[in-house]
């Protein structure tokens, strides 16, 4: 039951991500059949955007890799009072 459930909601949803035929016309042929609305105005709109993903990659990077390795092995880490909390 929850199989077939999340694979109609998940069919549903996909359709919706898909741009109108009007949204598509106006978009750049990169963005083309991927995002609704005005497309960027300028190149300025490009650096922001590719900004912000690179950041976002970065600190999803070094959460993944802080939180596999921590490398706190100080026996005064704050981490080490909720650990040995008694």
């Amino acid at each position: 039951m929850k199989k077939s459930l999340f694979s109609i909601l998940f069919s549903i949803l996909s359709i919706a991500t898909y741009a109108c035929p009007m949204c598509e016309k106006q978009q750049p042929k990169i963005l083309r059949g991927i995002a609704h609305g005005a497309g960027p105005e300028s190149n300025l709109d490009y650096v922001i955007v590719w900004t912000m993903v690179a950041t976002v990659l970065v600190t999803l990077f070094f959460a993944i890799k802080y939180l596999v390795k921590p490398k706190e092995t100080d026996a005064n880490h704050i981490k080490r009072t909720v650990i040995n909390f008694e």
